[in-house]
Formats: C-alpha cells, structure tokens, sequence
C-alpha cells in the first residue's frame, strides 16, 4: 500500500499508467471462509467432480512413469500449445493447491513468433489434472514450471543471455532436461530457478517498468528467491556446492543486468571466496591434500566436459569480479592467485572434443598478446580484455593506496613505475595482436548475427584506456599524452556505436558492461565540451553535444531492456549538470536528437521522474539529485550520426601525441 502510494503521488511519464489500485498478492489461510463472490454450492460440486477423478487416478498407480517428468509434453517438439489469454506460470501448484479448479478451456494454435514487445513468446503449460499429478508423481520441483514452459525458458536463456550462459555444457544440459526428476544427472533446481529468472528479461510478459527505470518482474523475483533458498542452505551445510556455486554465479549476472548493485557487491565476494576452497583457481580446478594445506572439497574432475565446467565456472566468477570492480574498487582475488589455464574454445567444449587443456593462464608470457588459433576464440578473447581491464584497476588502487596527494593533471604518468608498459600493452600492443579474422566488430557473417564478445573484445580495451588515462586529461595542454589517448578511445567506443546503430541488430543483446564503456566515453565527451565552452568554440561544442547524446540515447535504449542503461544514463545527466548550465545551446539534450512521439519535457522533467533509485557511482563519481530519465520508450530510435569536430587527434605515439584543439577533425 506504501509502495503504491509513493508511486502515484507522482504524475506517471508519457506512455505510462499508474495502477488503479495495490497489487497485493496473498498466501492461502487455512479456515479462510470462501470469497462473496463465488457461489458456495458450485464450489462445493466443482471440489466434489475433483475428488472423485483424482481417486480414480490414484486407483490406477501404473499410469504414471517415473521415468518421464510430464509424459503428457513433448519436451523437445517445437510446437507448442498454449492456454490463450493467460500469462506466464510462475510454477506447478504443490499437492496443497490441486484441490483448486483447473481451467482447461481454450488452447491456441502453435506460437513461435516474437510478441508485440519484440521478445520470444512463452509456450505456456497444458493445464490440466493428469499433467500436473504426472509430474507430482515423477518427483518434480513443484516450484519450477511445468516441463515445456521450462524448456522454453532454458532455449531463451542459451540464445539471448551474454554472460552466465558461458558456464554450462549446453547440448548435456539440454539432454539432462529428458531425465525424471530423481536422477543424479538431473539439472539442480537451484540453476534451473536461476535461468528462469534471466531467460525472464526475454521471455517474461509480465513486467512492468517504474519510472526509476528498475522492472517489477514477480515471475522472475519468485525464482529468485527459490535460488536463494538453495543458496543459503549450502553456506549451511555445503550439500551440492558445485551447482549451486553456478546457481550463484547464473544468480549475480541477472543481478548485475538489473542494476542491484549492493546484491552485486555481495555476492561477488562470496563466489570467489566458496570457490578458492574448491581449488578451482588452481591449474586443473583440482590440488591434491598434502600435509601443508587443506584438501579441496571436491573429488579431480571426472572427464573433460567435468574440468572445463569448472574451469568455464570459476573464469566466469573472476569475470564478474573484475567488472564489477573497474576503476577502483580491489578485486575479490589477486591475478596473481589464480593459476587455473583459460577455457578451451566454446566449440570444443561443446563437442566434447577432449582435447588438451589450453596451454596459456595469467602468468604465460605473453598471455595478452599471443593467441594460439586452436586456442582462441571470442569469449577467450573478450576474457583477456576484462582481465587486462583488471591490471589497469590494480595498478589504480595500489597507487593511490598510499599516495600522500591525489594524482595531478599537470603529472607526467610516464613517469610512474609500470605505466609506459601497461599504456603500450591496453592502447596498443592488445588489439594489434588480434588474429585477423577477429580484426573485426562481430557484426559481420550471417544475417542478425551479433558476436557479443567479439564486439566487447574490440570495445573493453578503450573503456580501460580511459580508465588509465583519465585522471591526467589536460586539454590547455596541447601535448598531452594523456588527452590523446582518451580522445582516441572515445572516438573508437562511438565508432563501434555508430557501426552498430546501422545495422538492425538488437542492441539490448550485448553484454551489460557495454553501458559502462559507453559512460566511460561519455565522461571524456564532457570534459571536452567544457573545454569548447570554456574557449567560446560553439561550432565543435555542439558537434560534441551530439556525440553525448548519441551515448545517452544508447544507454537509454539498452535500458528499454535493461536498469543498468536508464541508471548509468542518470549518472551521466549529473555529470553534466555544470555543462548545462554553462551552454550556450538553447536545448542541449536535443542537438543530435530525432524527433519522438512523446514530450521531451514531459519525459526529462522533473515532476515524473521525482523517485531516486540506488546507483552505483564509479569510483571517484559523485552522486547528483538531478532529474533522471523516466522508464525508456521501447523502441527508441538512435540518434544520426554527427559530424565531428575538425581537428581530431589520431591516435599516436605517447611521446609524439600532439593535441592540437584548432585543430580538431573527427575522423575515425
């Protein structure tokens, strides 16, 4: 009632309606009297027609198998039928409630088609009395969907998740989905909860977005919560760790997608702290007892599929660690702790190949920079860029730990110990040393197809040069080294977003960090429209306004699918809050910007926009009290393409790199 209260006391934002009333959801009370408005004597006949089949049914034990968990589904058919005009199960009623009557009214055609909002459409279960007393009998997780519905889910979450998908064998994992229930080889339901709460940002259609740009998604929350329980009975007793460790990991990248940024914090912390005792950060996720050490809580790996599932597992653990991490935060394990060999390529894990395990880990020579072709692919390769993301953030953090002042604009970084060989190593030396059939963005090949890691193996690298570089940008310095390479990285992270703006590929399936290269970008672009307000320069200034808000309307469309966008889009705004007032141009939000059907006003004001959500700054960010944007418009159409400024510098040498601003070109 609170909840509902604060929210309508705000006008909603175009497009949007507030609900009429509380969205209460209650538990059954036993004792409970029947509602008014439903007639007592038809539904005593209706419990009564119940009884007698379920008796019927008991009477004849034989017809259920427990070697199927729904005979009455085809798990694997692609057809589908589905109860119309009913939404999403959030799971099969327990015993308790089959006394409930069941609606077996109206089955629609198959579905496979994309709904309305562009997202899969959901099989939904045949909801009928056999089906659900089959899977009751076989042992089924009474709190999962039924069987087609969930393996709806799980097909979603293999095609449209960019993170935690990585971790799991998925022709075995979609083969173990034909087992009964009560075989050891049977998914646990921790990660069976923990894909229906990711694959539900595709597949849900019951969600509805709040103008803080956070979803209110009860299917997902539900199985969020089933995780959890897992979750906290294995701290308790440590009974099924290994799945529940990838529950937890499925777990953090869906919270890391919606923006929970303290649940993010949490649990990245505790995965790689339950995973060192596993052993899987050592070479073969697996050390013997000695009488120096403790033994690892679990057995060697069984096979090949068994070690690079742990190797897949703990690498994704440590991924999320660094993202979560960059700019300045320390990490969860030091790179120099971690001994376990990079994953084989995705092929070959999948086809079960066998082959040796990949020859190169942190502490190979030339780990960034070498790149054996049987051992090389685009998650490998994004993987490297997020753990050289990872010695930038280190070499951060252990710099500014005892430094007695803060870093100094007019401070050469060359200087320091360490830097000119990180610099060559993330400005240059990586993306040269890319195979040439990975030289590109991954928007090539078969029509739709976007490479994901691909195109964040080519982006991550800009975003951690201007990580490094930031804190010494001096644009009154026209030889600044620094400045160069931050204006370089800028403009490379906008080329990659114009290239993907035209094509018709759904930018809302790239991987999540892709909003923080884009903020990173966007900081920079900032500073420089500052700088060309500052001088008087309002030709470039405006070019440079259009090249913000190509940044801010990608955040903003990503959000359409994703908080993470509509928050860190927010952070922009406050960045800019000094800029705005300093412009000159009567509307700076809108240079660049194509017109929409909805109000620029309505939509950026601050009377619909007035609930601050919980964001997570970058370190060193501040917090700003500036309007934020509502809940984004699907569909929101990107800005064109500006032309640059004249006189853009080229990425060079940095002791040659020569910032000239009458000189400012653009060109990519």
């Amino acid at each position: 009632m609170r909840q509902w209260q604060t929210l309508i006391s705000v006008p909603p934002p175009i497009g949007y309606a507030h609900p009429t009333e509380p969205q209460c959801s209650y538990d059954p009370v036993e004792g409970l009297p029947i509602a008014s408005d439903i007639e007592p004597l038809e539904k005593i006949r209706a419990l009564e027609e119940q009884i007698v089949h379920l008796r019927g049914q008991l009477s004849h034990p034989h017809r259920f198998s427990s070697g199927s968990a729904s005979p009455s589904s085809n798990l694997t058919g692609s057809a589908e039928r589905t109860p119309a005009n009913t939404p999403p199960g959030t799971g099969v009623p327990s015993s308790s409630s089959l006394e409930g009557r069941v609606d077996t009214s109206s089955i629609s055609p198959p579905s496979q088609g994309r709904g309305s909002s562009g997202s899969p459409d959901v099989p939904q279960p045949r909801n009928t009395t056999e089906s659900l007393m089959d899977m009751f009998f076989s042992g089924w997780d009474p709190d999962l969907p039924p069987p087609d519905v969930l393996n709806h889910y799980v097909d979603v979450f293999f095609r449209c998740d960019p993170c935690g998908s990585r971790i799991l064998h998925r022709p075995s994992f979609i083969t173990s989905l034909h087992l009964p229930p009560s075989d050891p080889h049977f998914p646990h339901s921790a990660i069976l909860h923990a894909i229906c709460a990711s694959a539900s940002r595709w597949a849900s259609t019951d969600i509805m977005m709040l103008p803080d740009g956070s979803r209110q998604d009860k299917f997902a929350e539900m199985h969020v919560g089933k995780a959890r329980e897992f979750i906290d009975k294995t701290m308790a007793t440590g009974q099924d760790i290994f799945p529940v460790l990838q529950a937890c990991i499925l777990l953090s990248w869906y919270f890391y997608q919606e923006g929970r940024w303290v649940e993010i914090w949490i649990f990245s912390g505790f995965q790689t702290r339950v995973a060192v005792p596993l052993r899987l950060n050592y070479p073969g996720t697996f050390s013997p007892q000695s009488s120096n050490a403790p033994g690892a809580y679990l057995p060697p790996p069984r096979d090949f599929r068994d070690l690079e599932s742990r190797r897949r597992t703990w690498w994704m653990a440590v991924l999320f660690d660094r993202i979560v991490s960059v700019g300045g935060w320390l990490h969860g394990v030091d790179q120099q702790d971690i001994g376990t060999e990079f994953p084989v390529r995705a092929l070959d894990f999948e086809a079960d190949s066998n082959i040796p395990s990949n020859p190169q880990d942190l502490s190979t020579n030339g780990v960034f920079t070498l790149h054996a072709p049987e051992y090389t692919d685009s998650f490998i390769l994004f993987l490297k860029s997020v753990m050289m993301f990872g010695t930038v953030t280190d070499f951060i953090t252990r710099s500014n730990l005892r430094a007695t002042v803060p870093p100094s604009k007019t401070q050469n970084p060359f200087h320091l110990q360490g830097f000119p060989g990180l610099d060559k190593l993330v400005c240059v030396d990586f993306l040269e040393s890319f195979p040439q059939m990975y030289k590109h963005l991954g928007l090539g090949g078969s029509v739709g197809v976007l490479d994901t890691d691909l195109y964040m193996a080519h982006v991550v690298p800009h975003a951690a040069t201007i990580t490094l570089h930031n804190t010494y940008i001096n644009f009154h310095d026209t030889q600044s080294a620094s400045t160069a390479r931050c204006m370089s990285a800028t403009r490379s992270i906008l080329q990659a977003c114009y290239k993907l703006a035209e094509t018709s590929l759904d930018i809302t399936r790239l991987h999540p960090f892709i909003v923080i290269c884009w903020y990173l970008a966007a900081a920079v672009q900032v500073q420089l429209c500052k700088y060309f307000i500052e001088i008087g320069d309002t030709a470039r200034e405006a070019a440079v306004w259009g090249e913000i808000n190509t940044l801010r309307f990608a955040m903003l469309t990503y959000g359409t699918r994703s908080p993470i966008g509509v928050r860190q889009e927010k952070l922009l705004q406050g960045l800019m809050t000094e800029i705005v007032c300093m412009t000159s141009q009567r509307q700076p939000l809108d240079v660049g910007v194509p017109l929409y059907p909805f109000s620029h006003a309505g939509l950026f004001s601050k009377e619909s926009t007035s609930r601050e959500p919980i964001c997570a700054p970058l370190p060193g960010a501040h917090s700003f009290e500036e309007p934020m944007v509502g809940a984004s418009q699907s569909g929101v159409p990107w800005p064109q393409r500006q032309p640059a400024p004249t006189g853009y510098p080229s990425q060079t040498h940095p002791r040659t790199a020569s910032v000239s601003m009458s000189a400012y070109d653009g060109r990519f």
